[in-house]
């Protein structure tokens, strides 16, 4: 299979190449390797390649058989492989099982290509790191592809795989989504599991999937992901009707809410609103209900509770990474003084943030429930450029509101 061909079809398109034996699973995957090879040097979105262990994988005849996945370097552990979620610390210790999300990709008859880069913990919307190095964005190899799933959107978006593994808990599947062009599900949380490493991740908040090129690939790759564990927190009834069925039917007359104003009154950037703006209108052309609606809410309170529990999340992944052998001084330097601060936090506070947080879910539920679709930008900026780490200014607002409630309590 020539790596021009290879680059006609998503997912569902070269599975279907291959059950109808058009081109073999071994062609695939080499058109794939070839492609990563010529990418990658500039990219830096592969951080662990697992080229050879490709070739010899041996697949089942799954509905995505012989399709080649990148997996995030964060939350989707393989056995016998590192999971460095990007930090010195866990370069060398590798996973004693796959995960619940390995094996149902596994059994899906995907071919693992190996992992994607991702920042430190997953912790910031840019994918650098001290590890790995900057991973760039392949429209524009000056600027970032997001973070923290920007190893995969990176590499989808460059055609070394029609889907890789990504995960969100304040974008990280949105972001780089986004930032490259992509499609990209952040599913509702117990839909894909975490285990059996974690119950859940970032209080809740954090789901696994993917990034992808189509539509179809997203609903077909929740088709084999969906499904829980016994004994995780949540549990999340999977629909009779399978995914990819559903995304094929056409969806009837629409009510769609759009808003393009930060929830914090943060700029945003007039060709992010003007994107929009134009859908809507596109829409509304369509035949669909249309309006000009955003939820209701206190956005520097959200952003402050929201921030409170990232900052608490932070030592609990340095304690687990030091669990598996890491040393505190191979940890980031901001990375440390994030979970410096998320120690400072007296528990009740934390408790009270996350009560907080159930409030701030309850009253954009009620939001949601108004309309079958709402549209807002990602993100209220463009990509940053490598190496552009500052924070937006009600970012920094925020955290300097978090400080000083830390130093004097």
């Amino acid at each position: 299979m020539k790596v021009s061909d290879y680059l006609q079809y998503d997912a569902t398109g070269l599975a279907d190449l291959i059950r109808r034996g058009e081109v073999s699973a071994p062609e695939v995957t080499e058109a794939a390797i070839v492609r990563a090879e010529s990418v990658n040097p500039t990219l830096n979105a592969i951080c662990l390649p697992q080229y050879q262990e490709a070739r010899t994988q041996g697949i089942n005849d799954g509905p995505f058989a012989g399709v080649p996945i990148l997996l995030k370097d964060l939350g989707q552990e393989q056995a016998g492989q590192p999971c460095t979620m990007g930090s010195r610390g866990l370069r060398n210790r590798l996973m004693p099982e796959d995960s619940d999300y390995v094996v149902r990709a596994r059994n899906a008859g995907l071919v693992f290509l190996g992992r994607t880069a991702t920042p430190e913990f997953g912790l910031k919307a840019v994918t650098e790191s001290q590890l790995w190095g900057p991973t760039r964005n392949p429209w524009n190899s000056g600027l970032t592809p997001g973070g923290s799933s920007g190893g995969s959107g990176a590499a989808v978006a460059a055609g070394v795989v029609p889907v890789a593994g990504a995960n969100d808990g304040g974008g990280s599947i949105r972001i780089p989504a986004a930032y490259n062009g992509l499609v990209g599900l952040k599913p509702s949380r117990g839909r894909v599991s975490w285990g059996p490493y974690a119950g859940e991740s970032w209080i809740g908040a954090a789901d696994n999937h993917v990034v992808t090129r189509t539509v179809r690939d997203a609903a077909g790759m929740l088709d084999v992901l969906a499904g829980g564990a016994v004994g995780e927190p949540f549990n999340i009834a999977t629909p009779a009707t399978p995914w990819t069925e559903l995304a094929a039917q056409a969806p009837g007359r629409l009510r769609i809410g759009f808003f393009t104003r930060s929830p914090y009154g943060g700029e945003v950037h007039p060709d992010h609103v003007a994107a929009v703006e134009a859908t809507a209108r596109q829409l509304e052309a369509l035949g669909h209900h249309v309006e000009e609606a955003g939820p209701q809410l206190d956005g520097d309170a959200l952003a402050r509770c929201y921030l409170g529990i990232y900052f608490g999340e932070v030592p609990v992944f340095m304690d687990i990474a030091k669990a598996r052998g890491a040393a505190n001084d191979e940890f980031e330097l901001d990375t440390r003084l994030l979970a410096m601060l998320g120690r400072s936090f007296p528990l009740p506070e934390y408790v009270g943030m996350r009560q907080q947080w159930n409030e701030f879910a309850r009253n954009l539920g009620q939001y949601f429930g108004q309309y079958d679709l709402y549209l807002c930008p990602t993100t209220a900026q463009p990509p940053a450029r490598i190496g552009e780490l500052d924070l937006p200014p009600a970012m920094q607002m925020v955290s300097k509101l978090l400080v000083r409630a830390a130093r004097a309590s």
